[in-house]
């Protein structure tokens, strides 16, 4: 394929690019991680996601890690990035245990994990293996259906003992779910917010309370030392939560969805919160995108709001 997303990127040493981050080196901490975890074969739509982890990290280079400011931070110095390749074949049993044994290693060594999917399936096993205690979804459907399909995440989370009382799901759309799974949420005790309450509402107010119920009310919040007994939290940002216009590389993305400013702000409110210990990509076809990318490109700068958020953990502006 030939296109503006494939052309030669330009040199200059005044503009450090984004990614091309180092293997983590046994015994250093790090400040976040990336995990690819090219999962695919139980999607409910034929999907390519197994070409995303690649291409998000391609995607990287095209950006630079600067925060504007004033004062201008560069992430690449402020931050210490690794990134840990990708889990083979982490579709079915055996591929979620590699996954969630990866996930696990990597949270023992650095403050955020970031798996990039792949299809939605990857978050039964990467909250599992990161501990978590607690769920924000940024998604447009529930993820509660029967089966194991990239559809049912959540569903097994709480069938394998996640109190579905910490679960928060912001951007669940009108027309892109049953009523049965909206009972079934409903039933639970999920909380949930759907995509016109998270825009009355705002960036703000409903980050505060999906941090206050995931977290179980513990309150750690950004900047604030963590508590010895403070839970993780694992945030799953599926990408058809947005507006098909700006992530026509999701299968199941719809008109109307989250705008992707309003995508990328609350990617980083949420990750500024120091209870927030891993966090998925998911749900993004790379085989499936527009010609010049943006589904990816979108993903990618997930990646990099990510960061934002950690550097906003040290007491820091964004």
């Amino acid at each position: 394929m030939s296109g503006p997303s494939h052309a030669p990127l330009s040199h200059d040493p005044l503009w450090p690019r984004a990614g091309g981050w180092p293997a983590p080196a046994p015994g250093d901490r790090v400040d976040a991680v990336l995990l690819g975890a090219p999962a695919h074969r139980t999607s409910l739509s034929p999907t390519g996601a197994d070409a995303t982890p690649g291409a998000v990290r391609e995607a990287l280079r095209r950006f630079s890690p600067t925060l504007t400011g004033p004062p201008p931070v560069d992430l690449g110095e402020e931050l210490r990035v690794a990134d840990a390749g990708d889990v083979a074949d982490p579709d079915g049993a055996a591929g979620e245990d590699r996954l969630r044994a990866r996930v696990r290693a990597l949270g023992e060594a650095s403050d955020l994990v970031v798996v990039l999917g792949g299809d939605n399936s990857v978050t039964y096993a990467t909250a599992q293996g990161a501990q978590a205690t607690g769920l924000i979804t940024l998604d447009a459907h529930f993820d509660l259906r029967d089966g194991v399909s990239n559809g049912s995440p959540v569903r097994r989370l709480v069938e394998d003992g996640l109190d579905p009382r910490r679960i928060v799901q912001l951007g669940i759309a009108d027309f892109a779910n049953s009523a049965a799974y909206a009972r079934r949420a409903a039933d639970l005790g999920i909380r949930v917010l759907t995509l016109d309450e998270v825009r009355r509402r705002g960036v703000p107010d409903v980050v505060a309370e999906a941090l206050e119920v995931a977290g179980g009310g513990t309150g750690v919040g950004t900047g604030a030392p963590a508590a010895a007994n403070a839970s993780g939290i694992h945030l799953d940002v599926d990408v058809d939560v947005c507006d098909r216009a700006v992530a026509p590389g999701c299968p199941a993305s719809v008109p109307g969805g989250l705008e992707a400013w309003e995508l990328r702000a609350l990617v980083r409110a949420v990750t500024a919160d120091l209870r927030v210990r891993s966090a998925d990509i998911v749900e993004v076809d790379a085989t499936a995108d527009t010609l010049d990318g943006r589904t990816v490109r979108l993903a990618a700068l997930c990646v990099l709001e990510m960061l934002a958020g950690v550097h906003a953990r040290k007491g820091a502006t964004p």
